[in-house]
Order: C-alpha cells, then structure tokens, then sequence
C-alpha cells in the first residue's frame, strides 16, 4: 500500500467507533505493543493488517484512504 500515514488513521478510526488500544488489539488477536507501534509510525503495518483491522472497525480500506 502506499506510503500514507496509516498509524495515525487507524487511531482516528478507533477512537472515533469507541476502541480503546487494549480492546482492539485484542479483538486483532495482537499485542498491545505492537498496535502501539503502529499507531506512532514506528512500525508499517502490512496491507493484510490494515484490511483486518478495516474489518474489525467496520469501514472499508478506501474510507480510511480518504481521512
């Protein structure tokens, strides 16, 4: 996937549907860490991991793409 900020948009996302990092992380099957990491663009999330968690907050990889 493209270079964009996608830590920083999957934090808006799941605040904004009500997710707290332990939960989603734990809906994801993932650390808390490593969602952490992500969400501060120390670490690149993999397009299959942004579809899951796509998946898991309902939206779909293109509404995220807008933000």
């Amino acid at each position: 996937m493209e270079t964009e900020q996608w830590g920083r948009k999957i934090r808006a996302f799941r605040k904004l549907k009500g997710y707290t990092q332990v939960q989603l992380a734990r809906e994801l099957g993932i650390s808390l860490s490593l969602l952490g990491e992500i969400e501060r663009e120390s670490r690149k999330p993999t397009a299959e991991f942004i579809v899951q968690v796509c998946g898991q907050l309902g939206i779909s990889v293109d509404e995220m793409k807008r933000l």
